[in-house]
């Protein structure tokens, strides 16, 4: 398809669910994609399917995402379209929490957002065009018991996205935050089936990120709130 108005994607924090979906969506559309993880073996599968590139990378590591931006932009030239699904997560009592370890799941949801916006910003301003869209959750405007770490993360990940697309909207550069709200279909999580699309499809969802990428500038969409039907809120 010609009138896709983007030629490369990079996808970071890949894995079986959302960004399996998008990285099959894209290529159909003729994008070149580009896949990082920290652990690639579980990208094997899609970039079979799809000829996506697949790219070992610490999304909290300054260098790292430095290098694969360089490594993406060698192998498939500059990311136009670049999308953000890491998170980390840490659940337990507050009283209980390793500090440690709620600073490195607060360093992959947020800080690693930070990091990949802004190689994707520092290469997408001087062509004055371009996408960057962050994954975010339930979490993002609603902190749940012995969940702080992940709503800390995601919290900070929505206002990186508000304050990106303040900056660098009038640079040409769409920037979206997608809330997914519920629980995500997938081979380990089957639906009750009394309650038929009573969750999130991951290409369903997928979907609704192409319709963003495809939106014009008159009329761009800066955060979207996706959920089942079923689901309250």
């Amino acid at each position: 398809m010609t009138d896709f108005p983007y030629r490369t994607a990079l996808i970071v924090g890949a894995g079986p669910g959302i960004s399996a979906s998008l990285a099959r969506q894209l290529s159909a559309r003729g994008l070149n994609v580009a896949l990082a993880a920290r652990s690639v073996d579980k990208l094997r599968g899609v970039a079979n399917d799809t000829g996506a590139k697949v790219f070992a990378a610490d999304a909290a590591q300054p260098a790292s995402v430095a290098a694969l931006f360089d490594d993406v932009a060698d192998a498939i030239g500059d990311p136009d379209v670049v999308i953000y699904n890491a998170s980390g997560r840490v659940r337990g009592p507050l009283t209980e929490l390793d500090p440690v370890e709620v600073q490195q799941a607060i360093a992959v949801s947020a800080f690693g957002g930070f990091l990949v916006c802004q190689q994707a910003a520092r290469r997408m301003i001087p062509r004055g065009r371009g996408a960057i869209l962050f994954t975010g959750a339930t979490a993002s405007i609603k902190g749940f018991s012995q969940s702080a770490a992940f709503a800390m993360g995601k919290f900070a990940l929505r206002g990186l996205g508000q304050s990106a697309a303040r900056e660098l909207g009038p640079k040409g550069i769409h920037v979206a935050h997608f809330v997914i709200d519920g629980a995500i279909r997938s081979a380990m999580r089957a639906e009750n089936p009394d309650k038929p699309d009573g969750m999130l499809d991951p290409d369903a969802i997928a979907q609704c990120y192409i319709d963003v990428l495809l939106q014009h500038r008159s009329a761009w969409s800066h955060e979207v709130e996706l959920r089942p039907w079923t689901e309250s809120f």
